[in-house]
């Protein structure tokens, strides 16, 4: 089965065009009109949908920990600073993830795609 990602609102719009360009399955929290909501709710609707929750956001890795801490399960938290790898690299990596990983590698986890 392969890896189906949740993009936070602050993740570019192209990183998710691209990738479904390269058939990637993608959803936007924008899309999901997901886009306004705190932390600990878009991590728990990345819960809802099955989905890992890709973000730049420092605060949602605090979150993430938390929900480890407590046991709390999630399909995974996958980050990047937002200025430490290009849009380009963002979605090399993140279709590698996508098509060659499973969704058990990462549930439960944070995972920090690496800059070059």
């Amino acid at each position: 089965m392969a890896v189906r990602l949740f993009f936070d609102h602050n993740v570019r719009g192209a990183v998710a065009r691209g990738l479904r360009r390269r058939e990637v399955d993608v959803v936007t929290a924008f899309e999901d009109r997901a886009h306004e909501m705190e932390d600990q709710d878009l991590l728990q609707r990345s819960v809802l949908l099955g989905r890992i929750l890709y973000t730049h956001d420092d605060d949602l890795l605090s979150e993430a920990d938390q929900w480890q801490k407590e046991g709390r399960s999630f399909p995974g938290v996958i980050y990047v600073h937002q200025t430490r790898l290009s849009i380009g690299a963002q979605i090399e990596e993140l279709e590698l993830i996508a098509k060659a990983g499973e969704p058990s590698d990462f549930h439960g986890r944070v995972e920090f795609l690496r800059t070059k």
